[in-house]
């Protein structure tokens, strides 16, 4: 494995992630899955945060970072209010309760998209392949990647 292969792997499998993701009922979207995806995790890293301190951590647009928020707070993934400390910047943070929607994105099986990706792999074959996954997962969860950058 070399840096060129673990970029494609992981671009494969945000591909695969996007493709089983529940989108029924939702409506058209501004924003992309992944952009939405990058927002929540940045959340998760950084519990009580602003759209400019977002922007500055993952390079996105303001303008991307502003519409993926208003999406996951109308999921009910996240909750904003004004700064009390200042009036002009608005908090993020994780909703205290888990929305029905964020829920059913949660658990959303990837097993028919992998098959798909596997090229029509048998139930034996896709469950190895998760197991793997969930492995790799378990080993690089999701704050490591606070451990690649300053």
């Amino acid at each position: 494995m070399n840096a060129v292969d673990l970029f494609l792997l992981g671009r494969t499998l945000m591909k695969i992630g996007e493709e089983a993701m529940p989108t029924e009922g939702i409506g058209p979207q501004t924003t992309s899955v992944r952009t939405v995806l990058i927002v929540v995790s940045d959340v998760r890293s950084h519990p009580e945060t602003s759209v400019g301190e977002i922007v500055a951590r993952t390079g996105l647009p303001q303008s991307a970072v502003s519409a993926a928020v208003a999406r996951l707070r109308e999921a009910g993934a996240v909750v904003t209010e004004p700064d009390p400390r200042d009036r002009r910047r608005t908090v993020i943070r994780h909703a205290p309760q888990i929305s029905e929607r964020v829920t059913e994105v949660r658990t959303a099986p990837v097993d028919e998209a992998l098959a798909t990706a596997l090229g029509g792999a048998d139930p034996g074959e896709v469950a190895e392949v998760t197991a793997m996954l969930d492995a790799l997962a378990a080993r690089l969860p999701p704050d490591a990647l606070t451990r690649l950058k300053p």
